[in-house]
């Protein structure tokens, strides 16, 4: 079985669809888990009517990777996707058994594929960012060996993501790309390029690629030099 883990906040306009079009479609044995992160909209109550589990963060300070492992905590299956709550994937059924095909081999901890924003939204500017962040998540993954990934989608090994941890809940941000890095120390990491997901490009298109890649660069430096998240939040943009 695959369980699916979508950290939700504040996503009461998608988090539906989302989820109701994965149950319709995907026919493998699955689950899916809405990991909310105290939204203050309708996100926990339209989840409910769809999703198989609902988590509810508890405490003062939440993160991505925190709603990650908590929905993670409450995953039966051997294999855990983590998706975002805006995130279309074309033929959920075909990604996912192509998906977990790749586990077949005992080496693979970890799978990812590209991220592009929907075609009827898609601008020059998402093609040429996404497109550039697409081929270097290849070339770590599948030629350096160290890997990356968006949160956008990730699919890994259960035994695997316990055996690090999980992700690290005090990163704002980064926090996908360090989980990947690490899993890639215990086992093989892959970019698959035909596991494409589509999402909306919120943020990109609220404050522009322009500065959306000086916030990415930045934090990437403070993370390589000082191990931690420059930002103290990342304010959702709905």
């Amino acid at each position: 079985m695959i369980s699916i883990v979508i950290p939700a906040r504040e996503e009461e306009k998608v988090i539906g669809e989302t989820v109701a079009r994965l149950k319709r479609e995907l026919k493998l044995p699955n689950e899916i888990i809405v990991s909310d992160g105290g939204s203050h909209d309708r996100t926990v109550e339209v989840a409910g009517q769809c999703a198989d589990k609902v988590v509810v963060f508890q405490g003062t300070r939440h993160t991505a990777g925190r709603g990650r492992n908590d929905g993670a905590k409450s995953a039966k299956g051997e294999f855990i996707a983590f998706i975002d709550a805006d995130v279309f994937i074309p033929e959920p059924e075909a990604f996912f058994r192509r998906a977990l095909a790749h586990f077949e081999d005992p080496r693979v901890v970890g799978v990812c594929g590209p991220q592009k924003a929907l075609p009827d939204i898609e601008t020059w500017g998402d093609k040429l960012s996404f497109g550039f962040l697409n081929v270097i998540t290849r070339l770590q993954n599948n030629v350096l060996h160290k890997g990356e990934a968006s949160g956008k989608i990730m699919v890994v090994r259960r035994s695997a993501f316990e055996k690090i941890t999980g992700f690290r809940e005090d990163l704002v941000t980064r926090e996908d790309g360090d989980f990947f890095y690490r899993l890639s120390r215990v086992g093989r990491t892959i970019f698959d390029p035909k596991l494409a997901v589509f999402h909306g490009a919120r943020r990109a298109h609220k404050i522009g690629w322009l500065k959306l890649w000086t916030i990415w660069t930045v934090e990437t430096i403070y993370f390589a030099i000082f191990n931690k998240s420059k930002a103290d939040d990342w304010t959702p943009i709905r």
